[in-house]
């Protein structure tokens, strides 16, 4: 049993290390199509902790907090560091329109499902639903976030990433065995495609940064400010007044972190390459932290979570199909407008190069989009299901 703040801090960190390295050797086989990396750290972690791996003591305990909240602030901060507003108004009002319409019909799944399934559910499932919210219309970073903001128990946190991952995966498939029939589903909207791309005008180069790949000084860099802000967020969020249930010291945090990174973005810092890899490297110690506090005892409830998933992404798609038809939307707008929630920067980009590789910033910038909006649009999900 662990009982050094330092040793389970390292064990899990060596856990995600390991998990990451499985995944790269082996990514290419059928079984991570399903099941990413960042699933099976969260799967092991909760497996230690379930075993007696972990024993829960001052030191432990103290290096849960202090690690969790030094990364968290800072993750969201750096993986804002690329959404620049400014590429966001390029794309205009209709795919603009198409991205609100998907937000507002994951949030009537959301409430509709809950509303009516609410009595299988186990108590504060709303937070659990809350954070998964914040990750179909941004990311697991998002879900990270909001599992401190709601204070979503541990336990019914996996039943969230198991959604996340299930239903998640399934719906991925799906948007791309629809790209064939992009043509017949818009002769099917009467959508008008023909002056689409003369008119995308996308600045990407704070976007395609990443690509040039990082070298020590940028590491460094990110890092420093990453951690700065991380502290001053904290700091400044601790001082500021509750109001409601929903809006405290942690929300405070967050926000204070997200809205730096927004601004940010508009600076030459957003131009830095190795954002999203350092970024990610915080959220899989962050999941592992998390998962270190989780178990596997109440996992039958595990089914009707899954179906909720497919209800929740059931009423998306009835709305989407809805707008297209009267709007005269064509499938690609759509099909985006949706992965970049769902799905978010993993997939978005992906189904945008099916249908055409000039068309891969507009799945970026959407990405980007729900990565900023995410843990506010679970925050008022939340809070609605609270109600219920």
């Amino acid at each position: 049993m662990i009982q050094d703040g330092f040793m389970y801090i390292s064990v899990l960190v060596a856990l995600a290390a390991l998990m990451v390295f499985i995944e790269k050797r082996f990514g290419k086989s059928k079984f991570f199509k399903f099941i990413p990396g960042i699933v099976l750290i969260y799967i092991g972690a909760a497996l230690l902790q379930t075993f007696g791996a972990f024993e829960s003591n001052e030191s432990t305990e103290a290096a849960y907090s202090n690690v969790r909240w030094a990364l968290l602030p800072a993750m969201l901060f750096l993986m804002l560091l690329k959404c620049d507003i400014r590429t966001v108004i390029k794309l205009g009002p209709r795919i603009l329109g198409a991205f609100a319409v998907a937000v507002v019909s994951i949030a009537a799944g959301f409430v509709l499902v809950y509303a009516v399934l609410q009595s299988f559910y186990v108590e504060d499932t709303w937070k659990a639903f809350g954070a998964l919210a914040g990750s179909w219309t941004g990311g697991s970073a998002n879900m990270v976030a909001l599992q401190s903001i709601l204070d979503v128990p541990e336990t019914i946190f996996g039943y969230a990433l198991m959604m996340d991952t299930i239903n998640y995966a399934v719906w991925v498939m799906f948007m791309f065995w629809l790209v064939p029939f992009a043509d017949r589903f818009n002769k099917w909207t009467k959508a008008d495609t023909s002056s689409f791309m003369n008119n995308l005008n996308v600045n990407t180069d704070n976007i395609t940064a990443d690509e040039q790949g990082a070298r020590f000084e940028h590491i460094l860099y990110l890092l420093g400010i990453g951690l700065l802000v991380s502290s001053l967020s904290n700091y400044f969020g601790g001082l500021l007044p509750e109001v409601g249930d929903v809006i405290n010291g942690t929300t405070w945090t967050i926000i204070i972190a997200s809205v730096l990174g927004l601004i940010l973005a508009l600076t030459p810092l957003s131009r830095i390459p190795g954002t999203f890899d350092i970024s990610n490297v915080m959220l899989y110690i962050v999941v592992a932290l998390i998962a270190s506090h989780s178990d596997f005892s109440n996992i039958a409830q595990a089914p009707i979570y899954i179906i909720s998933g497919f209800l929740i992404m059931g009423v998306h798609l009835v709305v989407m199909l809805l707008l297209g038809k009267l709007f005269k939307y064509d499938l690609f707008t759509l099909g985006i407008a949706s992965l970049a929630n769902i799905g978010g920067m993993a997939s978005a980009p992906m189904l945008a190069a099916a249908y055409n590789k000039a068309l891969i910033p507009v799945g970026v910038i959407m990405a980007l989009m729900g990565s900023f909006l995410g843990t506010y649009f679970g925050m008022v999900i939340g809070k609605l299901l609270s109600l219920l």
